[in-house]
């Protein structure tokens, strides 16, 4: 006998973790190489930047093609926190959110707000991982590997350097994460009611499709400006953001410029400075990779978590199915 709806229980932190992990790892392996492609493009100087196809032959013809899977393990290990964060955290502001409004059943202008209160709380475990990622996927990079990585930054400006870009980071998480589950409540509202539960796993294909889609195209500018921010490339010096006055070398060693006041202090005023001198195209240098990954990535995502929580339920038995 079925148990009713009141009385079914949420499923207990390890299945949401578990469910997540699986669902990241599956994603990253799948859609990395289009994360390495995109960081490139961004770091490009100037208008002439090239194209994803060029990028990706330039990397294979250049370096080899392992290096599409460069700073793999930091995403790798991210993924389980990170993931479990973000659904964890879309929960728990969304029973928040409704216990403070008074209402019983989520609206969009409450999917909204739970998604990037989601974002906001996933930006804060995300940093340090990134930051190691991107400094290993840049071009110029010295890097033995992550931990390489986390010793230099660590001796050269303390443990808070493993938090440049934090500002840069939350507001795209922020932006994507409201984008995402904004769009999956909006897109399940208009298709069919699912049948079988085969219908329904197309139905959450579809609606994280469309929200990958949709948080991309929100927040590639926030990602542009995070590349710019985490780059240390020597080529790359009028990049710097949130460094203060200070030039680094390709392995993060700091070079004093008297007087120069940095130009990426915050975020929308960095956004508005690569418009201004490389044009408002500038700020979505990597869109292509990002959405190729991200919104398939998004439905595979939704697909994952939704699967495996599925799987949970049937093995937990009553009172979770």
């Amino acid at each position: 006998m079925a148990v009713p709806v009141a009385e079914k229980k949420p499923l207990p932190f390890v299945a949401n973790f578990a469910a997540g992990a699986i669902a990241g790892i599956s994603e990253i392996l799948t859609f990395y190489p289009l994360d390495v492609v995109k960081t490139r493009m961004q770091l490009e100087r100037g208008k002439s930047a090239t194209g994803l196809v060029d990028t990706f032959r330039s990397i294979i013809a250049q370096e080899g093609f392992g290096r599409l899977y460069r700073g793999l393990v930091p995403p790798l290990l991210l993924e389980a926190p990170k993931r479990a964060t973000k659904f964890a955290a879309n929960d728990y502001w969304g029973k928040t959110y409704l216990k403070l409004t008074g209402q019983s059943k989520m609206t969009q202008e409450l999917a909204i707000l739970t998604g990037s209160s989601a974002g906001a709380t996933e930006s804060f475990v995300v940093v340090p991982f990134e930051l190691v990622k991107i400094k290993l996927q840049d071009k110029s990079s010295t890097f033995k590997g992550p931990m390489d990585v986390v010793r230099t930054i660590i001796k050269n400006e303390g443990v808070l350097g493993l938090y440049v870009g934090m500002e840069s980071t939350f507001w795209r998480h922020l932006w994507w994460n409201a984008g995402y589950f904004g769009c999956i409540f909006k897109v399940r509202s208009m298709l069919p009611k699912p049948e079988s539960s085969k219908a329904r796993l197309m139905n959450d294909l579809i609606a994280g499709t469309v929200g990958g889609f949709v948080g991309t195209a929100v927040n590639t500018p926030f990602d542009v400006s995070i590349s710019y921010s985490f780059s240390l490339s020597f080529t790359h010096l009028h990049l710097l953001a949130l460094i203060g006055c200070e030039i680094s070398d390709s392995r993060g060693n700091k070079k004093n410029v008297p007087g120069q006041v940095p130009k990426y202090n915050w975020t929308y005023p960095a956004l508005l400075t690569i418009a201004r001198e490389e044009g408002p195209a500038a700020l979505y240098k990597g869109f292509a990779p990002k959405v190729l990954r991200l919104a398939p990535g998004g439905g595979v995502l939704l697909l994952v978590v939704e699967f495996t929580l599925g799987v949970f339920r049937k093995a937990l038995g009553p009172p979770y199915i």
